[in-house]
């Protein structure tokens, strides 16, 4: 806001706007921190940083950490998985998701309310870790790529996002598009698909993030090392380098194990996070628009 309207604005009203700014800093702050402090620690001597905190002498800085973890030849193979995972997640959850949401969006479909309700109900309840591995196991999907992909694949609040959004267009886009001959099919991917990309971006966006930071679903179906993501193969890393409660050894391997441990702790937060740092500002155009209007109007 322009100064000179500031002062224009109430007392109230400028006590009530600073109070926002004050807020927005704080919420800010208690972003940016953290995320310099990762970043910063990943470099530093483990015991400098646990004695004197962050220092900016870098004599005291290390790149050990990083030449560890990209050394290793299985965290080239899963972060090639995890590209793979997380792109073909991402194309087959929105294309489902979009595909359902365009015909829950129109007023005259038959049984709305009866799906409505199905939906519903499996966004509060599912069957379980273990009916779900039985049903997986059963569709011979174990230590496959598709294991990972289609349980989730499908979002309701996505979709629900995506209907919202569909519902805002103008139906007189929908009725030019008919008095042409255009079938739904051709309206739907050549006339609404390039209205809609804010909200494409945005479930894209949704649905990559949640694959690339997951690891529990490839924990549980790939049982193959040469197909697990990255998630998986730094945790792996951690835990090798780690040193347990009970284990025999000297001090000091057990002092030095428990120095590398923590500075590759931080090294991973950083290399797992790279990726989605450098595709968002991409997105970030599309996602402001594509959220609000799919999640406001309606």
């Amino acid at each position: 806001m322009k100064t000179k309207n500031f002062g224009r604005l109430s007392a109230a009203d400028r006590a009530l706007l600073t109070t926002g700014y004050l807020m927005l800093a704080a919420f800010v702050l208690l972003i940016i921190v953290p995320l310099i402090y990762v970043i910063a620690a990943s470099f530093m001597d483990p015991t400098t940083l646990n004695n004197e905190g962050l220092s900016l002498d870098f004599s005291k800085w290390t790149l050990m950490g990083y030449q560890r973890v990209l050394s290793n030849n299985m965290i080239w193979r899963g972060f090639a998985n995890a590209v793979l995972y997380s792109v073909s997640f991402t194309v087959v959850s929105v294309l489902i998701t979009i595909l359902a949401a365009y015909p829950m969006s129109k007023k005259d479909l038959v049984g709305k309310g009866f799906f409505n309700v199905l939906f519903l109900i499996t966004m509060f309840f599912n069957g379980g870790l273990i009916p779900t591995y039985l049903v997986i196991s059963n569709l011979n999907m174990l230590d496959t790529i598709w294991a990972i992909i289609l349980p989730n694949a499908f979002s309701v609040w996505n979709m629900v996002l995506a209907r919202t959004y569909y519902q805002s267009i103008p139906s007189e886009l929908r009725e030019a598009s008919s008095m042409d001959g255009a079938s739904e099919v051709v309206h739907f991917f050549r006339i609404l698909a390039p209205v809609c990309k804010p909200i494409f971006a945005v479930l894209a966006l949704y649905q990559f993030v949640a694959m690339w930071n997951g690891y529990f679903d490839a924990m549980i179906y790939l049982n193959d090392a040469n197909k697990q993501p990255l998630q998986l193969v730094l945790r792996s890393i951690l835990i090798q380098n780690t040193p347990e409660a009970g284990m025999i050894a000297d001090i000091q391997s057990r002092a030095e194990m428990a120095k590398l441990a923590e500075l590759l702790k931080y090294s991973t937060i950083v290399v797992s996070s790279v990726p989605l740092l450098v595709m968002y500002p991409f997105f970030q155009k599309y996602f402001d628009k594509g959220i609000m209007v799919g999640s406001v109007k309606g």
